[in-house]
């Protein structure tokens, strides 16, 4: 647990008790921080005190003897409608701050590497701590793994890698890392930042901070998004960043970038290849070429690791549970979790990789629905709606006239499409036994706790599937 006992003394909130929350309380009590604790549900509340935390209601307490509020990410604090506890805490000019913002001020010598996107976020960040921690001491967390505070102190010699939201970005103001990958930026969250030109500056706000008394960051931009194209040009137009351009979609002067499959470092003006990615068996498809040319050209310039070395840590990467992670192979049908698939975009990835689909979808939809998938509508046989945004996704598929059930929840959808893909082996005049896809372009918290948790029960419902039924 990383040692808060620089800030023994000051007086600070917990404004939200999931998992991040309950570990940034504890680690402040031990540090002899003056702690107090909420959250807007009241099991959470008995759980905290039954933990012996001091739980204060923050919608009315008094708050103006506190140096900061320690924000959940996941509660809004600006769009689309405030809390009223950060309209309170605003109103008190009351700080609200990550724990990634405590992780950063107890340890500041550390190198971050932090990670940013609308998608390919937790795959990128698996794989740079996959390959960086074989040459020197590397955590992984942030937006994915476990939290920031649980992880050990890494000293100089170290490396943070951080997977980092636009929600986490903008709770953390002093954010001053040695290098910043941006993936790419597409439509998502617009509720929570008020439309797209706020959710980029959200994101852009990474590069805010540029650390001044040390080597110069170097930011690594793919782009194939226009919005991180132009942040690479400002930042270049700027100078205070390194700027390494890499593309998936267009042969590059400088940088990184990938043609048919093939990686290229852009060195004195000549392309030199450096590996096929298609032979990467956990990295299909140009989404996954994406986060390996965005991976190497960040390990490549910030720390001068041969190619072949990091070719070879690709190699050994195993893939993520919950992103086209390959549960289970049942009579030659393929059963995908895809459940980090939130959005239409993140799941246009996947389905991009298969044929004859047997597609699991829904939940808590995002602004667009499904719009923009309707080029891979020839590869579904059929679609399975779960959660609630089954109706509106039921008529936007009957549009495209792709046939399609309602199954309610999860374990109805997996049994459905388990008998139909089974029944569909042998059918005539198709090739291959197809797949079983969750990738739900929805958010998960309709009926699950999270992407993980919806993709582990997807997970445990496989593994109980009959051979043969």
């Amino acid at each position: 647990m990383i040692d808060l006992s620089h800030l023994r003394g000051q007086r600070v909130a917990v404004m939200g008790l999931g998992k991040t929350g309950l570990s940034v309380a504890h680690a402040l009590v031990q540090a002899g921080v003056e702690v107090c604790v909420w959250d807007d549900n009241e099991d959470k509340c008995e759980q905290a005190r039954a933990a012996g935390l001091i739980v204060k209601d923050l919608r009315v307490a008094p708050l103006d003897n506190l140096n900061a509020i320690l924000w959940s990410p996941g509660i809004p604090h600006t769009h689309p409608i405030p809390h009223p506890v950060a309209v309170r805490a605003g109103a008190a000019q009351i700080s609200l701050i990550s724990d990634i913002e405590l992780l950063l001020s107890a340890h500041p010598e550390t190198d971050v590497v932090a990670i940013t996107g609308t998608n390919g976020k937790s795959t990128t960040t698996a794989l740079v701590g996959h390959i960086l921690s074989a040459f020197r001491p590397t955590e992984v967390g942030g937006n994915i793994g476990r939290p920031a505070l649980d992880m050990p102190d890494l000293g100089s010699e170290g490396t943070y890698v951080l997977e980092l939201s636009s929600y986490q970005i903008e709770l953390t103001p002093s954010l001053s890392p040695t290098s910043v990958i941006l993936l790419n930026i597409t439509p998502d969250h617009l509720e929570r930042h008020g439309g797209m030109e706020g959710y980029i500056a959200a994101k852009e706000q990474i590069f805010a901070n540029p650390p001044i008394d040390s080597r110069k960051p170097t930011a690594v931009i793919c782009i194939d998004t226009k919005p991180c194209a132009d942040i690479a040009k400002r930042l270049k137009d700027n100078g205070t960043w390194t700027v390494i351009l890499v593309s998936t979609k267009e042969i590059l002067d400088e940088g990184v970038y990938v043609a048919d499959g093939i990686l290229y470092e852009v060195r004195s003006g000549e392309s030199v290849s450096i590996a096929d990615l298609r032979d990467l068996k956990a990295l299909k498809g140009q989404h996954n070429h994406e986060n390996a040319a965005c991976a190497y050209a960040a390990l490549r310039h910030v720390y001068g690791i041969e190619p072949d070395h990091i070719i070879r840590e690709m190699i050994s990467f195993g893939g993520l549970p919950h992103r086209q992670y390959l549960t289970r192979i049942v009579g030659g049908v393929a059963y995908i979790n895809d459940s980090k698939a939130t959005n239409a975009e993140a799941a246009s990835k996947a389905l991009a990789c298969y044929h004859r689909i047997y597609w699991i979808l829904g939940g808590l939809p995002k602004e667009g629905g499904l719009n923009g998938l309707e080029e891979f509508m020839p590869r579904i046989e059929k679609a399975y709606l779960i959660g609630q945004a089954a109706h509106e996704f039921a008529a936007w598929l009957e549009k495209r006239k792709v046939p399609f059930e309602h199954c309610e929840t999860l374990d109805n959808a997996v049994r459905a499409a388990h008998l139909d893909a089974q029944a569909g082996l042998g059918k005539p005049g198709t090739s291959g036994a197809g797949v079983v896809l969750l990738s739900p372009a929805c958010a998960s918290w309709d009926q699950f706790q999270s992407f993980e948790h919806r993709g582990d029960v997807f997970m445990t419902l496989v593994g109980k599937l009959e051979e043969g039924v």
